[in-house]
């Protein structure tokens, strides 16, 4: 997949096809939602920017994206210390990063459609259940797990059955940070926009959806090919 994003992009369809690059325009007042339909141009001039450092601050959203890990075999054969780097560097900062920025869409979202769309209110619930659960997750495979499982990978471990109730503990916590998904996909219809969502709308949903396929190959890693070897 190319960057094709040229001055004659829309600004609405760059952030259909990768919604991330909303916090671009955010940062840059350029108004996504509903003055999203004109050329990549002529929100350069409305908001005096400069079309080729904004064209690069894209593209750098679109490298972010084609690095993200779609083939994970190759972590089947990497050492525990290499993948647990690569978790952290393209996980971890990632999700950490997304719940940031993509928290005062879903309160936005909700506070100006919960009315209309009762279920919006129970997603906002849910994501921020979501987001405190995943950030202390982080945090403590961070803190405490990853160096008792570096440890266990070189054999100074003091206490082996300690760190394996440990990453026991971790994978019950995958499952219920995956139920929290599940809901969410729930009480939205599989990310079912109605026919009066705005730009904003659909930006949330995208977004929720693309923070659900990140956590579930942030998980794949840890349960499939990181724990089973200490298990």
């Amino acid at each position: 997949m190319t960057f094709h994003i040229t001055a004659n992009s829309l600004v609405k369809d760059i952030v259909n096809e990768l919604p991330k690059t909303s916090d671009v325009f955010k940062k840059n007042r350029i108004d996504f939602c509903c003055g999203g339909n004109i050329p990549l141009s002529q929100a350069v001039d409305q908001n005096g920017l400069n079309l080729d450092s904004l064209l690069a601050e894209l593209k750098e959203v679109f490298d972010r994206y084609e690095n993200t890990e779609k083939d994970v075999e190759v972590w089947t054969e990497s050492d525990s210390t290499t993948i647990i780097d690569h978790v952290i560097t393209n996980y971890h900062r990632a999700s950490e990063e997304e719940l940031t920025m993509l928290s005062p869409y879903v309160t936005k979202v909700s506070r100006v459609h919960g009315d209309n769309h009762p279920e919006l209110v129970k997603m906002n619930e849910l994501f921020y259940e979501f987001k405190k659960e995943l950030l202390e997750h982080m945090a403590k495979e961070e803190a405490v797990v990853f160096p008792l499982i570096k440890q266990l990978a070189d054999g100074t471990v003091a206490n082996r059955e300690e760190a394996i109730a440990m990453i026991v503990e971790l994978e019950k916590e995958h499952d219920h940070a995956g139920d929290i998904l599940r809901q969410i996909r729930e009480v939205t219809s599989d990310f079912q926009l109605p026919l009066d969502a705005c730009g904003t709308y659909r930006l949330v949903y995208a977004r929720l959806e693309a923070l659900e396929g990140l956590t579930f190959m942030h998980v794949h890693l840890e349960n499939n090919i990181l724990f089973p070897r200490y298990m």
